[in-house]
């Protein structure tokens, strides 16, 4: 018997369509990657250049990674840092989720409502932001009589971050809370109390959500200039000592914060690696 099905042969149009489409996919992703990793790459060997500008590759040396240790300005800013870094970071995980929890106990319109305000200061520009709380900051030192700002520069900039950090908390939690809303309820209902039904049952499930809300804090709080410049008088950040040193860049600060970001991009790829090879043991587990 002869086989009488008629193979039809796909246009060559449509060949050409699919390759040039996954030729442009490649080189979009290429794109992407090169200008996303190559700035990375590039401060990581200006952290070992001889060259004190940073502009050209003549040697290898480590002598600027000993500067974060030896230059008291740098050293001073990076404790300044990393001290306002984690301990905002905390504060509004905690605030954050205790204030999404709250919302999302709020009956729709209400729930509406403070989505809304939360999301005020996330659109907020962060020179909106730094002016108003300068101004706040400026009067209660007229009500108090003295200058908070200066005389409390550690305390202002810390609320400053908190305040600033906490609305990437909320957005991160709420999401988690809205999926299983039911869960808190269904816990009383088998006999837990209020305390017990968050800690075992409410908290465990939004975990995630947590942790991605306290990772978005740290990185805006870590890398913030704006509302740190405004309300941080005489203490730097990291951010606003490298802008002091902008005139001075010849000494080497630009070598010598490159090796500082080099070192913060080390620690996170690592973090990062690390949770992903944790998550995907317990996924494989399970």
């Amino acid at each position: 018997m002869t086989d009488d099905r008629i193979v039809v042969a796909k246009p060559l149009s449509h060949k050409v369509k699919k390759v040039s489409y996954k030729a442009f996919i490649i080189i979009f992703v290429a794109v992407v990657l090169a200008l996303t990793y190559i700035p990375i790459i590039v401060m990581a060997l200006t952290s070992f250049s001889t060259d004190p500008l940073g502009y050209r590759f003549n040697d290898v040396t480590t002598e600027w990674y000993g500067a974060l240790v030896t230059n008291g300005d740098l050293r001073d800013s990076i404790v300044f840092t990393l001290e306002i870094t984690f301990l905002s970071t905390i504060i509004s995980t905690i605030f954050g989720t205790i204030s999404a929890i709250g919302i999302n106990s709020l009956n729709k319109n209400a729930r509406k409502k403070f989505i809304i305000l939360n999301n005020v200061p996330i659109l907020n520009a962060d020179i909106v932001t730094a002016a108003f709380l300068l101004i706040i900051f400026q009067a209660l030192s007229i009500i108090i009589g003295t200058n908070i700002i200066s005389q409390y520069s550690f305390i202002t900039t810390l609320i400053a971050h908190v305040l600033f950090s906490t609305p990437y908390v909320v957005l991160s939690v709420l999401p988690k809370l809205n999926r299983d809303s039911t869960l808190y309820d269904a816990a009383i209902d088998l006999g837990c109390s209020p305390k017990q039904a968050l800690r075992k049952v409410v908290l465990p499930n939004i975990k995630s959500g947590i942790f991605s809300g306290a990772l978005l804090a740290f990185t805006m709080s870590i890398d913030d200039f704006i509302i740190t410049y405004f309300v941080s008088a005489g203490n730097d950040n990291f951010s606003t000592w490298l802008y002091g040193s902008l005139k001075t860049l010849r000494n080497g600060q630009w070598n010598q914060a490159c090796a500082y970001n080099t070192v913060l991009m080390v620690i996170t790829f690592t973090v990062i690696i690390a949770y992903q090879l944790i998550t995907t043991r317990k996924k494989v587990k399970a």
